[in-house]
């Protein structure tokens, strides 16, 4: 079991354990010549979190702690600012572009709480696709069935930030999520991943996708630690969550849509969870959302991704096409035949679109869905067929994006049993219920482990 947060800032609290020690630790597992550390990071500050790591030390023991996060070590993904770097994004086709002049928002909160950082993770290129198949820098591999036929995929676009925390590189990763990059990488490998509501966290000084369904947040063991992430992320104090009630709590479990293309252990899986939330007092509703049918159709054009991504790219595709993936440039491209009227209608249908969710949703505690209807695929099959690489990807990206699109928060908690592959229970619920959101998911994260 990965130790949690809470379990590591405690031990630093007895002071059973130092930053500096938890931090040699991460940094030996990320640079073991055995291990994924090479395809976990795009750069890896070694130097600069043992100074980190001793400083917070220093401060320990003056009495002075700066957050519930002080002294462990975290990653952060590759398309954040950090001051006098040049933001790659997973890519090559930036090399010998211009440094940031500062560092993103996020990161400097991460540092002003005392977090250490041990370096930038790797990803899909620009965060468009949530496979985390990378053909630059290597595609880290699943920590379920790692050695077999090559490997799984870990699940994108946060690819490198998911496995730092599965191979104990570090306490935490923090990530982007504009269809699921937080989600879907935590569901593929076993731990929890949080994506917050997306105005609730800043986006300065992050390399875009799509400013209107980008959001920030953290993969980490627990509910409990995804909460310590997002006070620090928000800039807000942290406030430990307390779990809701299950008696009574009321979750709609849609028939239509998040189920099709489920493979039999992710059906098992759920199933299984769903009897449990049952058992515990919880009122499951099994129901058609008939605004979810609509989603697919609104977004044939490519939709926001593809409109904004494209309009961000557009110079640096003239000038650099070659350098990128070629399957992730051709999603962007698709953005280039968008017209302004395209994207308005976009903006109305979705404003439509969360109404009528909003709506069937407010009789009820929280959504309830598989996070991925499928079990990572292997990585050997989508390198090699185009074809399967974009049923995948599309298969991956759907019930997470439902979300994004909906503007609201969600989570995804492990939901296997012990053992075998890894599948994703999400809760979600529409902007702005972060905290219930939390709370609730706590209560279903211990009833999951009993």
């Amino acid at each position: 079991m990965i130790p949690s947060l809470h379990q590591q800032s405690e031990e630093l609290r007895k002071d059973n354990s130092s930053s500096l020690e938890l931090t040699e630790l991460a940094l030996q597992r990320a640079a073991a010549a055995d291990g994924e550390g090479a395809r976990v990071f795009t750069r890896l500050y070694a130097d600069a979190a043992r100074a980190a790591a001793s400083a917070s030390d220093t401060l320990r023991s003056a009495g002075i702690v700066r957050s519930p996060i002080e002294g462990l070590p975290v990653s952060i993904k590759d398309l954040f600012d950090v001051a006098g770097e040049t933001t790659l994004a997973g890519s090559v086709a930036l090399r010998g572009y211009p440094v940031a002049t500062e560092s993103a928002v996020v990161v400097k909160r991460l540092i002003a709480a005392g977090a250490v950082i041990v370096g930038r993770t790797n990803m899909t290129e620009f965060a468009y696709s949530g496979l985390g198949i990378n053909p630059h820098y290597g595609t880290p591999r699943n920590p379920w069935q790692r050695d077999a036929d090559g490997g799984r995929i870990p699940g994108g676009s946060s690819s490198g930030a998911a496995i730092s925390v599965t191979d104990g590189m570090a306490v935490a990763g923090v990530g982007s999520d504009t269809g699921g990059s937080l989600r879907i990488p935590a569901a593929f490998c076993g731990i929890t991943g949080f994506k917050p509501s997306a105005r609730r966290v800043s986006m300065q000084g992050v390399l875009p996708l799509s400013e209107n369904l980008d959001s920030i947040g953290a993969m980490a063991p627990t509910v409990l630690c995804c909460a310590m992430m997002d006070a620090v992320l928000s800039g807000e104090e942290f406030v430990a969550p307390v779990a809701h009630p299950l008696r009574g709590l009321r979750l709609l479990y849609p028939t239509n849509v998040v189920r099709d293309g489920m493979d039999e252990h992710v059906a098992a899986s759920m199933q299984t969870a769903v009897a449990k939330l049952a058992a515990a007092g919880a009122v499951v509703v099994e129901q058609d959302v008939p605004a979810f049918n609509e989603l697919a159709a609104i977004n044939a054009k490519g939709g926001f991704t593809a409109a904004e991504a494209w309009t961000w790219h557009r110079q640096l595709i003239a000038e650099r096409k070659e350098h990128y993936d070629q399957r992730v440039v051709s999603r962007i491209l698709r953005g280039k035949d968008m017209s302004a009227a395209d994207l308005l209608d976009v903006l109305h249908s979705r404003r439509r679109w969360i109404a009528k969710v909003e709506q069937q949703l407010a009789g009820y505690d929280a959504l309830l869905m598989p996070t991925v209807p499928i079990v990572a695929p292997k990585i050997v099959d989508l390198q090699t067929s185009d074809d399967a690489y974009y049923a995948a990807n599309g298969l991956i990206l759907r019930n997470p994006t439902l979300i994004n699109f909906l503007d609201g928060c969600a989570i995804s908690l492990p939901c296997h049993a012990a053992g075998t592959a890894p599948v994703g229970l999400s809760l979600a619920a529409a902007g702005g219920n972060d905290h219930r959101l939390l709370s609730i998911a706590l209560a279903v994260e211990t009833l999951l482990k009993q």
